[in-house]
């Protein structure tokens, strides 16, 4: 390299690092320790406020771990209890009453189920994230039996968050690979 872009290089990885410690500073704690689920990417705005950020992180966290457990106590923290799902499936209740009963269901078919967060991204009120479910069907979907076939789909939720809980949230999840892998759809 040359004199100037040996400069330059320098500069701009300094500036890159910087620029990194003072992103790192602005993250909230997340315990490691702690046994819920830890997004393996998380971007956050740093000019929200640390309590709004913390509280946010936390009832997605909380929200992704009631996926993997089906515990309805994670659901009830995660949730208000004016809680909207704005792309609700047919045949599901609105309110919490819906991610429950679609937990339950789950849980029937997959109950090894896993929901991971791939990547978090926290801006203003909104949290989004992005889920990969896995697990094995070795329970009953509708009127099929699993045989153990591997399961392994992503879901992407878009979360409003007041007060620490999830007041909204509008979801896509690749329900089609999902089927396929249970055997209910032709590949």
């Amino acid at each position: 390299m040359t004199t100037p872009s040996l400069a330059r290089h320098f500069v701009h990885a300094t500036l890159a690092a910087i620029g990194a410690a003072m992103f790192s500073a602005a993250l909230p704690a997340i315990a490691a320790d702690d046994e819920l689920a830890q997004p393996e990417t998380l971007i956050v705005d740093k000019t929200l406020p640390a309590q709004q950020l913390q509280a946010q992180i936390l009832a997605a966290r909380t929200y992704a771990t009631f996926w993997s457990t089906g515990d309805e106590a994670q659901a009830r923290r995660a949730l208000a209890p004016d809680f909207a799902d704005r792309t609700l499936p047919a045949g599901r209740p609105q309110g919490i009453a819906g991610p429950l009963a679609a937990s339950q269901g789950f849980h029937a078919a997959v109950p090894d189920v896993h929901a991971s967060v791939e990547q978090m991204i926290v801006t203003g009120d909104r949290v989004i994230s992005h889920l990969r479910f896995t697990g094995h069907f070795t329970g009953r979907f509708n009127d099929v039996q699993g045989k153990g076939q591997p399961v392994d789909f992503i879901a992407t939720d878009i979360y409003r968050v007041r007060n620490g809980q999830i007041t909204d949230n509008w979801h896509l999840e690749d329900n089609f690979t999902f089927l396929q892998q249970l055997g209910v759809v032709a590949k």
